[in-house]
């Protein structure tokens, strides 16, 4: 059995809704062969980079050190409001994470249910930051784009049109997992809670969907050495 790949999160309800890193670390146990996953989460709704910043606790737990991956989540609407604020606050927490030994991983969110056609902004907000401080980006928020594309009926988001529903989040993890790991989430194919009654095809075409756009998004970036912080 490898030795645990340890992430930390940090961010807002975004995260913590439907339970994301615990979603990932059930990725990871219904792998083959399994992947264990530890993660610990430093979370308050509706929270910034920059209020987790300044209040110091996000930091605290960076330093404490042990981290594989940190994984960063700005408030949901900033990168479209805000894009140099957000930038700012990325490259503060990278410099904290480098320092501690970890690799920096941001969580790209998606657009508001009403205002879906911004989605290609809010990916750019987050692609530019990572390759300008060479940290991996997850493409959620690209994810749901294609897989919406693809099925016009899939409704991933909740019903406020901003958090995501469990099939949202499980597409998350399922992104979040393709880019840990550079592998597909395919073989992972546990039933996940609040998703016992969604078709086995759907679910499939999740787990296809993350693993084409990590693949494409990586290929852009121009990774093709093992990540920095994977378990072996």
């Amino acid at each position: 059995m490898p030795r645990p790949t340890r992430v930390l999160f940090i961010g807002n309800s975004f995260t913590n809704r439907n339970d994301l890193p615990g979603m990932l670390t059930a990725l990871g146990a219904a792998a083959k062969p399994p992947r264990p996953i530890e993660t610990a989460r430093v979370i308050a709704n509706g929270m910034s980079l920059k209020t987790h910043w300044d209040r110091g606790g996000a930091r605290e737990e960076v330093r404490g050190g042990g981290w594989d991956y940190v994984v960063l989540q700005e408030q949901s609407t900033l990168p479209l409001k805000n894009r140099q604020r957000m930038h700012e606050y990325v490259r503060r927490f990278d410099g904290e994470i480098t320092a501690a030994g970890a690799a920096t991983v941001l969580y790209m969110t998606w657009a508001r249910r009403n205002e879906f056609h911004r989605q290609g902004e809010l990916s750019d907000a987050y692609a530019s930051i990572g390759r300008e401080i060479g940290a991996l980006v997850a493409p959620v928020g690209a994810a749901w784009q294609r897989a919406i594309g693809e099925d016009p009926k899939l409704v991933l988001h909740d019903r406020d049109m901003s958090h995501p529903n469990p099939l949202g989040s499980y597409l998350a993890a399922c992104v979040l997992y393709s880019t840990l790991f550079r592998a597909s989430p395919a073989a992972t194919t546990t039933r996940v809670q609040g998703l016992e009654q969604t078709a086995v095809d759907r679910l499939r075409m999740i787990r296809t969907v993350a693993w084409q756009i990590v693949k494409e998004f990586q290929k852009a970036a121009g990774r093709h050495e093992p990540n920095k912080g994977a378990a072996s």
